[in-house]
């Protein structure tokens, strides 16, 4: 018995939030003892292989196929249904991407199962714990089918801490080659999205400064933009700062925005909605500024600081420039 944990390409490396989900894969297999092995895809996926070799002491899978470049969910989906009974793994991990949502379900329906998305934690048993109504409510799935359970991992759930560079030959490598037909890909991919330039990938950032309404009107923000700059911070925004045109909505931090999980999250002037929340909970540690003691955003910080943000924001920037003299 093993667990599988299919990785998303981008830009020729592997995702960041494919290594959460292995993250994931890996906290998974402790509990259940047992090996996991990280599945990479594509026509020649040996780059990718090497690189997740480098951090995984454990087996890497290429399937490699022709038809598996550029990416369809026809492929995909009878590719992976083709590796996964072959391998029979008890369960299948997936980073809750784009991707992975457009094919999953078509996956889980020829394997006969439910694909349990979105998940936020996992519990004894296993559990798996998803959130409704935009995390007002925890549901907590346990899996009860007879072929392999198949998961997706919500970004930021995970912490993506790196396993250690492994020794040359520490990790089996081995392809996997899916039996697949032209007339069976019934999509043409055309031209791939590209955004803007500007665009910002907040669940890469190790450092973020986030600020929400409490910073009262546009003119502020510049206040803590210079924090963010001493901290070599990333800046968001709650989603009233982002409605109001203030920021761009690439900045949003919250259930429908970036959801993100940096070494250091500074909320300033933010509440703690729970919208808000169920985005950057997954921070390894949050400090918020907020004048209210009730705020709930002080429920999940690991430090908080009471007081006027136009008084604490000035004062820690110019300890933060002091400090790095």
């Amino acid at each position: 018995m093993s667990i599988l944990v299919v990785l998303e390409e981008r830009d020729g490396r592997v995702s960041h939030i494919s290594w959460e989900a292995f993250a994931a894969a890996r906290f998974l297999g402790a509990a259940l003892s047992q090996p996991v092995a990280a599945v990479v895809m594509g026509a020649q996926t040996e780059s990718l292989a090497a690189e997740v070799a480098a951090q995984h002491p454990g087996r890497v899978i290429r399937l490699e196929h022709a038809l598996l470049k550029p990416y369809t969910p026809d492929g995909f989906t009878l590719a992976l249904e083709q590796l996964i009974k072959s391998e029979s793994p008890t369960h299948v991990l997936f980073p809750h991407s784009y991707q992975v949502r457009d094919f999953a379900p078509a996956l889980a329906t020829r394997l006969g199962e439910v694909l349990i998305s979105d998940l936020v934690s996992i519990g004894n048993g296993p559990t798996f714990t998803r959130q409704l109504m935009q995390g007002r409510l925890n549901g907590a799935y346990r899996h009860t089918g007879s072929g392999p359970c198949l998961v997706s991992v919500q970004a930021g759930a995970f912490r993506a801490e790196p396993v250690g560079v492994v020794a040359a030959g520490g990790a089996f490598i081995s392809t996997f080659q899916p039996t697949l037909e032209a007339a069976q890909i019934r999509t043409r991919a055309g031209e791939p999205f590209r955004g803007s330039e500007q665009t910002v990938d907040l669940g890469s950032a190790q450092r973020i400064v986030s600020v929400g309404r409490g910073i009262k009107e546009a003119q502020n923000l510049p206040m803590v933009e210079e924090l963010a700059k001493a901290l070599s911070a990333e800046l968001a925004a709650s989603r009233p700062i982002c409605d109001n045109g203030w920021l761009p909505m690439e900045r949003q931090v919250g259930s429908s925005g970036q959801t993100v999980s940096p070494q250091l999250y500074l909320a300033v002037g933010i509440s703690g909605a729970i919208q808000h929340l169920v985005g950057m909970k997954g921070s390894q540690c949050i400090v918020a500024i907020n004048k209210d003691p009730e705020a709930p955003i002080f429920e999940v910080a690991d430090y908080g600081i009471v007081g006027d943000l136009f008084e604490v924001v000035p004062a820690l920037t110019e300890a933060v420039k002091a400090a790095k003299q």
